[in-house]
C-alpha cells in the first residue's frame, strides 16, 4: 500500500469487509475499526463478527473496501490472521476502548494485503495496482 492508501483507510471511519465460506458463500459487512499497521497489513478490531469470523477460521481470504470509494479506490485482497491474545489483540482492545470504553473486542484481526485492485470507475476498474 502507497502512504496515501494507508492515509485514507486511516481517515475512514467504515471499511467494508469481505470474507467467504468454505462453500464459496460470500459475506460482507461494516467494520467502524480498521487501521493499517504497515504497506502490508491491515488491523481490524473484531467486536461483533459472527458470520465473518467463523468464515475466517475456515476460509482466511478476504477482502476489505474502504467506505469512501471516491476518496480511496482500492480493493486490498489478503490472508487474514485472527489474534486472540498477544500484543495486536491488547492494541486492539486499547484502542477499541478509548473510543468507546463498554467494547469488549474478541479479537484483533489482521489483513495481510497480498494484492490491490483499483474499483475507480471507468477503463481501469478492476484492474490490478500491486
Amino acid at each position: 500500500m502507497t502512504d496515501e492508501m494507508m492515509d485514507a483507510v486511516e481517515k475512514e471511519n467504515v471499511v467494508f469487509f469481505a470474507t467467504a465460506t468454505k462453500k464459496g458463500i460470500p459475506n460482507v459487512v461494516p467494520i467502524g475499526f480498521a487501521r493499517p499497521l504497515d504497506n502490508k497489513t491491515i488491523l481490524l478490531v473484531d467486536n461483533y463478527m459472527n458470520k465473518t469470523r467463523e468464515n475466517l477460521e475456515n476460509n482466511s481470504k478476504a477482502s476489505l473496501v474502504p467506505r469512501d470509494a471516491s476518496e480511496c479506490p482500492y480493493q486490498f485482497k489478503g490472508t487474514a490472521e485472527i489474534h486472540t491474545s498477544g500484543k495486536y489483540f491488547d492494541d486492539a482492545v486499547d484502542w477499541a476502548q478509548s473510543v468507546m470504553s463498554k467494547l469488549s473486542p474478541k479479537a484483533a484481526i489482521l489483513l495481510k494485503v497480498e494484492e490491490i485492485y483499483s474499483v475507480k470507475p471507468g477503463p481501469d476498474a478492476g484492474k490490478k495496482v500491486d
